[in-house]
């Protein structure tokens, strides 16, 4: 059986993850191991590892290592605590592969601190842009701590091997988030309407469209 590290540092990567995260639970042959960290242990932020627990998610560690500080100095040092909390976690526990997703510099902290632990690192969403922000820097570094790149386009894929990453280890796989909309419980429009108070009559999409195919 082999034992797959996933980190998790905050709400906004939970989505992501969930389809990721029941295909490695109903594997026999996988263990997860998921390790929260950054938001999720926050008060601040609404200590959302708790979101994690109500899904019915296992946890298996945790790294405490976000100062209450959006500072340089602040974001560096706990950058640095992150790095040290991981590998005390990669120390003790044998794992398989670590996965990491984005740009955040937590995920920087558990890739950087898998490098001498010969961890094979699996990178969600490498190759893509954001202008006017260290997230470039920091997802572009990930890239280069990984071994296996999951990415969402062909676009992003041409990105990275621009970068330098052999052409086999990359694989367009999409956006994981997308799986969710196989299990999402949708609202009937009927109740939709009545919890909002909405006017659904006519239906907005067809005003929206019917301009459209006015001119077709």
């Amino acid at each position: 059986m082999r034992k797959i590290g996933v980190v998790s540092v905050a709400r906004s990567d939970c989505g992501i993850y969930r389809p990721l995260l029941r295909k490695i639970e109903a594997e026999p042959d996988l263990q997860l191991y998921l390790i929260v960290t950054g938001m999720h242990l926050s008060p601040e932020f609404g200590l959302t590892v708790n979101d994690i627990k109500a899904d019915g998610i296992k946890i298996a560690d945790h790294v405490e290592m976000l100062l209450s500080s959006d500072s340089p100095e602040g974001t560096a040092k706990s950058i640095g605590l992150g790095a040290i909390g991981f590998s005390q976690i990669f120390s003790r526990t044998k794992l398989d592969m670590i996965v990491v997703l984005g740009d955040r510099f937590e995920m920087f902290s558990a890739a950087i601190a898998a490098l001498p632990f010969k961890i094979p690192v699996m990178h969600i969403h490498g190759g893509e842009v954001t202008e006017g922000a260290i997230d470039d820097a920091l997802r572009h570094s990930i890239t280069k701590l990984s071994h296996i790149h999951c990415v969402s386009t062909p676009e992003y894929a041409r990105r990275v091997r621009q970068l330098g990453e052999d052409p086999w280890r990359i694989k367009v796989t999409g956006a994981p988030s997308l799986d969710n909309l196989n299990t999402l419980s949708l609202l009937k429009a009927n109740d939709l309407a009545q919890k909002f108070n909405l006017d659904l009559s006519p239906p907005p999409c067809t005003c929206y469209l019917s301009p459209c195919y006015s001119r077709i």
